[in-house]
């Protein structure tokens, strides 16, 4: 199949781009890859051999990644046919999809319009309703009134979810065990979803606890016709951002993936939805699912998917966005999941004080190799780990024949691994995926609050000798060149840092 594009700006950072700038590679076309002022060195350190650095300028995602106007001049500027928003920052943005078709170029991603449609979750939930996917019982209509929320609390029944309408990440969402505090926590939520997204609208749903996240990649093309490729499971979450995913779940038998596989497609097709996106759900001790959200990009957990199904689902974006039908792309292919995948990510962080994000100077990196081990990273030695970006240093991600299997690997791979310099989250993954309950299965979305200690870990600190060996290996890495490769960063040359010398004195 011959390249879908010639050229195409890729507009995100970090391990999101260079995940899309080698899969545009591997297709035959040539990524430009653009980049803040302030990200000139990751970017460069970063970029794959055939892409071309585009500086946009800025030093704040504000003024850069989230600049449409710059990015569309700049798409124009390098001659792309084509943008991918990668996930994250405008990739669900529909008045960025607009300006990029608008300038005559493609949008590798869904309509406007079903972006529209769906990336509010009051009119996702309507829409769901009419397509006959179950949807959990609340209240969707809010016109400002408190007062009528409050009362609607009380017909639905606590515990309930307080939820912004138009974003997701857990912003502007308040969980409610009574009516105790109702009108502290809906304004503190529309205060929280106005400097979030510009809208503090809310929406009320019944909280559906102990459960289980669970959902379903969807594809569409041009012509109609939509694909699940599974489920994944995301219940280990904290503060409702996901810790770990995996393919598939521990939790679906094959006649459950078959029926939430149909109700995605469902929804899909009844707003006529194309490329690539995830119908989230919640799925209860019985079995039962409710639908939960739409989030119309690729998704950040994309690689479990992947592995177990054997697809490139960027690659399968791109071919979409060009025109090519499912069955020129998949045809009659077992989907069937292969094996398991897990995956974790990898975030500088301090889980010892609330799981700030951290900022510094990575000294050293060292990421995990091995059979079944693939690491998505955005990072290397020397990097500056600014506040102005998302923390997320890499991802993760395990395959094995079997799910405890997997679940050993991701244990092994977190042992292996080691970020210096800054503070990070490795500890706390490895304490999770070494517990009982993950091993076992017995995931659910609020696993991570009942169960501090997996948060916090001990005070015990590592014994003297791996500081002395970190500083050993610190001063040889110091005292030679790095080899070049992926994840290599700056190097240290020792002979432009010891200055001007002579190895014998003036001839007299």
């Amino acid at each position: 199949m011959p390249p879908p594009f010639e050229r195409v700006l890729v507009a995100n950072r970090g391990e999101i781009a260079v995940r899309v700038c080698r899969a545009l590679e591997e297709l035959g076309c040539e990524p430009v890859l653009v980049h803040a002022s302030v990200d000139r060195d990751a970017a460069a350190a970063l970029a794959t051999p055939r892409t071309r650095l585009h500086d946009i300028g800025g030093d704040s995602a504000a003024d850069s990644y989230l600049h449409s106007e710059k990015l569309v001049e700049a798409a124009l500027e390098t001659g792309c046919q084509a943008v991918h928003p990668g996930y994250g920052f405008l990739s669900e943005n529909p008045e960025f999809a607009r300006a990029v078709q608008s300038a005559g170029l493609v949008f590798i991603g869904p309509d406007p319009a079903a972006m529209e449609q769906l990336g509010a979750k009051h009119s996702a939930r309507q829409i769901a309703s009419e397509a006959g996917v179950p949807t959990v019982p609340g209240y969707d209509q809010d016109t400002g009134d408190d007062a009528d929320l409050a009362a609607r609390a009380l017909e639905i029944g606590y515990p309930l979810l307080l939820k912004a309408t138009a974003g997701g990440g857990g912003k502007g969402m308040r969980l409610l065990d009574s009516s105790d505090g109702f009108a502290e926590a809906a304004a503190a939520a529309r205060r929280e979803a106005a400097a979030a997204f510009g809208d503090d609208r809310l929406l009320i749903e019944k909280c559906i606890s102990p459960a289980r996240h669970v959902e379903i990649q969807i594809l569409g093309d041009q012509h109609g016709e939509v694909l699940s490729l599974h489920e994944r499971e995301c219940s280990i979450q904290r503060r409702h951002q996901k810790v770990f995913e995996e393919a598939p779940s521990p939790a679906v038998d094959a006649a459950l993936r078959q029926r939430m596989g149909d109700a995605a497609v469902a929804l899909a097709k009844h707003v006529g939805y194309r490329n690539a996106g995830t119908v989230e759900f919640l799925l209860d001790g019985e079995g039962q699912f409710y639908f939960l959200e739409v989030n119309t990009r690729l998704q950040v957990e994309h690689p479990v998917t992947e592995l177990v199904t054997g697809l490139d689902l960027v690659q399968l974006q791109v071919h979409i966005a060009a025109g090519a039908t499912l069955a020129e792309l998949i045809g009659d292919r077992d989907l069937t999941p292969r094996g398991h995948a897990i995956e974790a990510r990898l975030y500088a962080e301090d889980p010892a004080n609330g799981f700030l994000p951290a900022a510094g100077l990575l000294e050293r990196v060292v990421e995990p190799q091995g059979p079944g081990v693939r690491v998505d990273s955005g990072v290397y030695p020397g990097a500056e780990i600014g506040v102005h970006f998302d923390p997320m240093l890499a991802k993760l991600i395990v395959h094995a024949p079997d799910r405890r299997t997997a679940c050993r690997r991701m244990a092994q791979a977190l042992e292996q691994t080691v970020y210096l310099g800054i503070p990070t989250n490795v500890d706390f993954l490895r304490r999770v995926v070494g517990d009982d309950d993950f091993v076992e299965g017995r995931l659910r979305t609020d696993l991570l609050d009942a169960r501090a200690d997996l948060c916090t870990g001990s005070d015990e600190q590592p014994p003297d000798h791996v500081y002395v060996a970190a500083a050993l290996t610190q001063a040889l890495e110091r005292a030679e060149p790095r080899a070049a490769g992926r994840g290599a960063g700056p190097t240290s040359d020792p002979w432009q840092e010891s200055g001007p010398f002579r190895l014998w004195e003036d001839p007299k």
